[in-house]
């Protein structure tokens, strides 16, 4: 009975160092964290407005009910992450879809004040190296930039709107990309036009 005793001592000495351990560690790395994922963020909003200067973003607050009806009308699985107001030049709205191959996609969009796509940027993805991740390269979503549409579709898929050819071989991402920026380009439409 005395083993079971201090071995069950041992193992809350042991959990509770442990424990203490990880706290005392997350406390110290979470404001580098958020530091970096701040000043990502903030790059991904010059990427997709770089003509307005990085003072005059400014915050908005998500309209969590039209952001709700406008990836409803899409007809996809994803949201509304952020919005933000980049001085008089328009909108950047950061959305995501959660329909990629490998996981939710996230972008940011900068929307100017007459609804033309300024940029799109890819905040995260974890899709298929060579295949899915090249999205990440600018053949691909450098086709979004400069067009003024009420949405997008993949052209493989057909339909009405702006068409953007597929990566080879990664249709699923390249829809889900397109439903990140559409939800983004809907949501400008929705609550800022």
């Amino acid at each position: 009975m005395n083993k079971i005793i201090k071995n069950t001592l041992i193992l809350t000495v042991i959990t509770l160092v442990a424990g203490l351990g990880l706290g005392f560690v997350y406390e110290i790395t979470k404001e580098p964290i958020a530091q970096a994922k701040d000043a990502e963020k903030k790059a991904a909003w010059q990427a997709v407005f770089p003509e307005a200067s990085l003072d005059s973003f400014e915050e908005v607050d998500v309209d969590g009910k039209a952001a709700e009806q406008v990836i409803q009308d899409l007809g996809i699985k994803g949201s509304i992450d952020e919005a933000c107001k980049a001085g008089e030049d328009g909108y950047v709205i950061t959305a995501t879809d959660k329909e990629g191959y490998g996981g939710d996609i996230q972008v940011t969009v900068g929307i100017t004040a007459d609804g033309t796509v300024s940029g799109v940027s890819i905040l995260s993805i974890s899709e298929t190296a060579g295949l899915g991740m090249r999205a990440k390269e600018p053949a691909f979503y450098e086709q979004y930039q400069g067009k003024q549409t009420e949405q997008f579709v993949v052209s493989k898929d057909g339909g009405s709107g702006e068409p953007i050819d597929a990566l080879s071989g990664a249709t699923i991402t390249s829809r889900a990309v397109t439903g990140a920026v559409n939800a983004a380009l809907g949501y400008y439409q929705s609550v800022f036009k």
